[in-house]
């Protein structure tokens, strides 16, 4: 088991470059092309379910994200054939929210970034059931869908990722269609998108970053970077005003600090400490704590909260927002037995897609741990590692470990973390391509 959970929480983070050679371009490189979906090679290195390790129950994982994608793929990996694992996903698919930020300056398409689970269910025997949640019984044990089914577990994973906070002057379909936010990849991306290519030469896209803890802490500064990149190649003279609720930036400073004053100097307009207050979608005009900014296209990120199939359940026991849970297992701190993964727990870990990902893994370990009689492994390291396009063609990166400290029963960054590059290069950019095309085929394949 220690063997298996050192090799699975390496699993995104030290797989082998899979052969993708080309040099980045616009669009995505021919070798990928075809293959379904298009980021994940058509024969990923597979590993064997098990025939029996001893570990026998019912789990029912909730959402199929990263997190809990790469949970269920590892619960049956792991805990063998006896270990019946479900899938509850109302989508049809999921849409990646990394790399979602190149579609804004036409990198990539929106139809790239979309993955199922067909593969999860063939090669590893997960059982995938399309429905909505509509109640879960934790005394009971029963997950309770739409239309009345019923599925009981023994052990509960829910991965619900993030809702949104109502912004004053958004409260409606039309106010909000005018002003995106795309932080959850799909419709409102492309939709973002279109706004900013129909912009004016001369003209204002003005976004703003929501206090954190959120969703992706690099991801405003990146769709920053991105965005201003694209005005200038595309739209003389226009400018990015990013209001920030955050006293500076959170986020590979270093990084960012210099895209923002050099690579984009004219161009990124930044402003720290200063919160969104309301919007008025119909005349372009956000009002902020530091005054009234005017825009043609903007783009407000609300604050965010634990996924909506939570509430209501007590496991919100964090600021009625977030759910609090042992690190070294992902149980809930609120109710036994239920494990919460990903954007909607409350750690010390970034919510971000790498880290769901690494998060999944020790939830497996320790769940296959618990239906063995075992305790979770008790020294359990993280890695979180993200790429942050700074042009179309150049990215910078960071990257964290963390490892689990006893006395605060919290995951602690190692010394001297995190790193970051100093610079964005292409070569960067090739790496970006090779660290997501990794980091999804461990999770959906």
């Amino acid at each position: 088991m220690k063997r298996r959970h050192f090799l699975g929480l390496m699993g995104a983070g030290g797989l082998g470059m899979l052969p993708f050679a080309e040099a980045w371009a616009d669009g995505l490189p021919s070798s990928l092309l075809g293959a379904n979906p298009l980021w994940i090679p058509t024969n990923p290195p597979r590993n064997t379910v098990p025939t029996n390790i001893g570990a026998r129950g019912r789990v029912v994982v909730v959402g199929g994200g990263m997190a809990g994608a790469t949970v269920a793929k590892y619960l049956r990996l792991w805990g063998g054939v006896d270990l019946q694992v479900t899938l509850v996903e109302r989508e049809a698919s999921y849409v990646s929210n990394i790399m979602s930020n190149l579609v804004l300056n036409k990198v990539i398409d929106m139809n790239s970034l979309s993955f199922n689970w067909n593969r999860l269910v063939a090669s590893y025997g997960v059982r995938l059931v399309r429905g909505e949640v509509v109640g879960i019984d934790s005394v009971g044990k029963q997950v309770m869908l739409a239309g009345g089914t019923r599925l009981p577990y023994d052990r509960l994973v829910i991965a619900p990722g993030i809702e949104f906070e109502t912004v004053p002057g958004l409260e409606t379909e039309a106010a909000r269609a005018l002003v995106p936010h795309a932080w959850k990849a799909g419709v409102q991306t492309t939709a973002l998108r279109d706004r900013i290519l129909a912009m004016p030469a001369g003209g204002v896209f003005v976004m703003s970053i929501p206090k954190a803890p959120y969703r992706c802490p690099p991801g405003p500064y990146e769709r920053a970077c991105v965005v201003a990149d694209y005005l200038k190649r595309t739209k003389p003279g226009s400018k990015v005003i990013v209001l920030d609720e955050n006293a500076g930036i959170i986020a590979e400073k270093e990084s960012f600090s210099f895209a923002f004053n050099v690579t984009h100097a004219g161009v990124i307009d930044y402003r720290p400490a200063t919160a969104v207050l309301s919007v008025d979608a119909a005349r372009g005009r956000i009002y902020t704590s530091n005054g009234t900014v005017d825009g043609n296209v903007l783009n407000v990120i609300p604050n965010q909260r634990a996924g909506a199939v939570l509430a209501g359940t007590g496991l919100l026991n964090v600021g009625n927002r977030w759910a609090g849970v042992d690190v070294l297992s992902y149980e809930s701190t609120a109710i036994p037995g239920v494990h919460i993964l990903g954007d909607s727990a409350a750690t010390t870990q970034p919510k971000a897609g790498h880290i769901a990902n690494q998060e999944a893994k020790v939830c497996a370990d320790a769940i296959v741990r618990a239906f063995l009689g075992m305790p979770p492994d008790p020294a359990p390291v993280t890695n979180s590692a993200c790429y942050s396009p700074i042009t179309a063609s150049t990215a910078s990166w960071l990257t964290a470990v963390y490892n689990y400290d006893p006395a605060s029963r919290t995951m602690k960054l190692v010394a001297n973390m995190p790193a970051e590059a100093r610079q964005a290069t292409s070569e960067n950019m090739a790496q970006m391509r090779q660290w997501f095309s990794n980091l999804m085929t461990d999770s959906f394949a």
